[in-house]
């Protein structure tokens, strides 16, 4: 969606049904990349784009809490170059997104066990979270 349609359509929103929680499963892309005939890492880095966009909207509309549920215990079960491809997105995404999330005074928290996680991300991870505590 260009800007201009953007700005179009958030003329249409009542601000009083916007809620203070959004909850996405980050989900299938995978597949989705699978189904145009790409390696199923393009559809995960496509992905980042679409977290990139939800974050920008949740702030422009001013949605308090943004929660994305993105690897799930079942998701170790993917073949191992998958998980550390996964690993490896997460970690630019952290590092790419700090400076945005402290410019708009996002407080980064991450649930789940992050023990199971690679120690370089789980670091990365928490680092992220101590930078952004007091936003």
């Amino acid at each position: 969606m260009n800007v201009t349609a953007h700005n179009m359509e958030k003329k249409k929103i009542d601000s009083l049904l916007i809620p203070n929680h959004v909850a996405i499963i980050m989900d299938g892309n995978g597949r989705w990349a699978k189904k145009i005939n790409k390696e199923r890492f393009f559809g995960h880095n496509t992905g980042i784009n679409s977290v990139r966009e939800s974050l920008d909207i949740s702030i422009e509309l001013g949605i308090e809490t943004l929660t994305l549920y993105a690897f799930s215990i079942e998701n170790w079960n993917r073949p191992k170059n998958e998980v550390n491809a996964l690993m490896s997105l997460l970690l630019n995404a952290i590092e790419k997104e700090l400076p945005n999330i402290q410019e708009n005074n996002i407080k980064l928290n991450v649930i789940g066990n992050l023990d199971l996680l690679p120690k370089n991300t789980r670091d990365k991870l928490l680092n992220g979270v101590e930078k952004s505590n007091n936003n």
